[in-house]
């Protein structure tokens, strides 16, 4: 018996080394890979897409309630992004363009169908965002009521999504896109819009977003 359990001993001692030069071996791999791909992210240095806010069309804007903290709109906005990049794709997996007031969002969020964007590509789009009776604080809703009785209403459009870098073959990860344009809507002004329909309203904004992740 105790024989047997020494040659025991002795064969699961002589695994330990090949076991462990067998881990060893897979996380050098794996650290090799890592730098490799950090190695080629450092060379390529891909830049953000740039955004732009061309124009917004206004069909709907109405605060009610009493007190008044219910909004009811209806934008089209038309934005426009652009890939800088010479040897680095796009993929735009998921993008939610809404509306916000003073930090609050204000519309509903509408999405945009994912799509592939080449190098030097440009891609606009022209989603409508908007909602009815979306609830806003009521101190929100009072200064959005007088800033839109007083001519101007200063708008953020945004852009919450995910996108993944493409070059040849390799396809990065998701990362979070954050978009920032700033609209301002001037109401009081006749000459500042153009109508575009029954009651639409449509401004020239050309506004350049900002981009983050």
């Amino acid at each position: 018996m105790t024989s047997k359990d020494c040659g025991s001993h002795d064969k699961d001692s002589s695994r330990r080394p090949k076991n462990l030069r067998c881990i060893i071996c897979i996380i050098i791999f794996l650290v090799i890979i890592l730098l490799l791909i950090l190695l080629l992210w450092a060379v390529l240095k891909p830049s953000k897409p740039h955004f732009i806010l061309q124009d917004a069309t206004v069909f709907t804007f109405n605060v009610t309630g009493d007190p008044p903290n219910l909004l009811t709109s209806n934008f089209q906005f038309t934005l426009s992004s652009r890939n800088p990049n010479d040897k680095i794709g796009i993929y735009y997996d998921r993008l939610d363009v809404y509306a916000s007031y003073q930090s609050q969002q204000i519309t509903y969020p509408t999405s945009i169908p994912p799509v592939y964007q080449g190098h030097k590509e440009v891609n606009v789009w022209s989603p409508f965002v908007g909602g009815k009776s979306v609830s806003v604080a009521p101190y929100n809703a009072l200064a959005l009521n007088q800033d839109h009785t007083h001519g101007g209403v200063a708008l953020l459009v945004r852009i919450d999504g995910r996108i993944r870098w493409k070059h040849g073959a390799f396809t990065t990860g998701k990362y979070h896109l954050y978009v920032r344009c700033p609209a301002y809507i001037n109401f009081g002004n006749s000459a500042a819009g153009v109508i575009v329909g029954e009651h639409a309203v449509k401004y020239t904004l050309t506004t350049t977003c900002s981009v983050s992740d």
